[in-house]
């Protein structure tokens, strides 16, 4: 009989849990049931002029907007990057392109196939789903994962639908903490209580997947590195300062990004990024602020222009009172990195940003984060970041 009761309470408990979970999920799957008709829609579109090209017995093309950064131009007023009006034109009796042309199409399907069944897959599992050796010859539809992926791009840019609306995901690479609850995909998380290991960062962060419930915090922290969002996360940084903390493991994924952007467009939170003092720490920073030239057609909705970079700067070996045993030796690479990082016409106009690369420059020496570790072990937790956030002390 306890047996029973206990079978019977445990699925009444079940039950209930199901049901407030299936009504907290509804509203999203409508607008994601919405959104994916919309984004088959795109992909029929793009595919109808081939129909009647071919039915009327022309040469069937795909006009694909060039990613490269010829057609790029940099919006001062939005403060973004923004991709041209420059297209290409792949035709299918081309043998050059009628490779690529097949691929897209071959992608295309993939994509209509999981919009329609409302499943995803990632980049991998794209690739292999669409590989196959055509019948008759010894030909392989992809040469590789990199081929796949690239055929991809194009399709988003001449779809004009994400990744993330054309169901495909990268692998998670992103971590947060902090004071703020989300639903993601109907669950309720609150990154208050995310242990040492901290909510991972999804590939897919739209609005009809992650949700903002509850949200205390006053800005965010991103950190270049996992190893230093470690120490903020230990020393509780985020719940001192109230703040959400994030880290995108190096150069921040799509996800990541878009989720930087939410937050700021969203909930109006200031992004700060901590971030190394040298060309690569200069680049994510770029990225995150103005976004990039292999991927400008995803600016409006992935750049921050607002972002302020909190990083080291070259004057902190003095100011800090480091040792020289943290500075490294810019590389020849670095120096030529650094000075087409100047050179970048949202940077030419900065005279700080100008004045900080040539001090890096006439130092010889970058220097990572971590290097305050050598003042103390939680210097930058508890004196570096609270002391230029108090001073407004940063680059824009």
């Amino acid at each position: 009989m306890a047996k029973q009761a206990t079978r019977k309470k445990t699925g009444k408990r079940t039950t209930k849990r199901t049901v407030a979970r299936a009504a907290a999920a509804a509203p999203r799957s409508a607008a994601s049931k919405k959104r994916d008709e919309r984004t088959v829609g795109k992909i029929t579109e793009m595919t109808e002029g081939i129909v009647r090209a071919g039915l009327a017995h022309r040469d069937p093309f795909l006009d694909i907007p060039t990613r490269a950064s010829s057609n790029v131009k940099y919006n001062k007023s939005r403060k973004i990057l923004e991709m041209g009006s420059a297209k290409q034109r792949r035709n299918l009796f081309n043998l050059g392109q009628s490779k690529k042309f097949m691929q897209m199409l071959l992608v295309a399907s993939g994509c209509k196939e999981l919009c329609e069944q409302g499943k995803t897959l990632s980049l991998r599992g794209m690739y292999y789903r669409k590989l196959h050796t055509i019948p008759g010859t010894k030909e392989k539809t992809f040469a590789g994962q990199d081929d796949s992926d690239a055929v991809l791009e194009d399709l988003e840019v001449t779809a004009d639908a994400l990744r993330e609306e054309l169901h495909v995901f990268a692998k998670k690479r992103g971590t947060m903490v902090g004071n703020i609850t989300v639903v993601d995909n109907g669950d309720e998380i609150d990154c208050r209580h995310m242990g040492s290991g901290g909510y991972a960062i999804p590939s897919i962060v739209e609005p009809e997947t992650i949700r903002f419930k509850k949200c205390e915090a006053e800005f965010v922290l991103h950190v270049e590195k996992d190893t230093v969002w470690s120490r903020f996360n230990e020393d509780r940084f985020w719940e001192t300062h109230n703040c959400i903390l994030t880290e995108g493991s190096g150069q921040p994924t799509r996800g990541v990004r878009r989720l930087l952007h939410r937050l700021n467009k969203e909930l109006g939170l200031p992004i700060y990024c901590l971030l190394d003092c040298d060309p690569w720490g200069h680049y994510i920073y770029s990225v995150i602020k103005q976004g990039s030239i292999s991927l400008a057609f995803e600016s409006k909705r992935m750049a921050v222009p607002d972002a302020k970079f909190l990083g080291i700067q070259a004057c902190d070996h003095d100011r800090c009172g480091l040792t020289d045993d943290v500075q490294i030796e810019l590389s020849q690479r670095d120096v030529v990195r650094a000075k087409q990082i100047a050179a970048y016409p949202w940077f030419q106009d900065k005279k700080r940003w100008q004045k900080e690369i040539k001090q890096m420059l006439r130092n010889g020496f970058k220097m990572e984060v971590e290097a305050l570790i050598s003042k103390d072990i939680s210097y930058v937790t508890e004196v570096y970041v609270p002391e230029r956030l108090a001073a407004h002390d940063w680059l824009d």
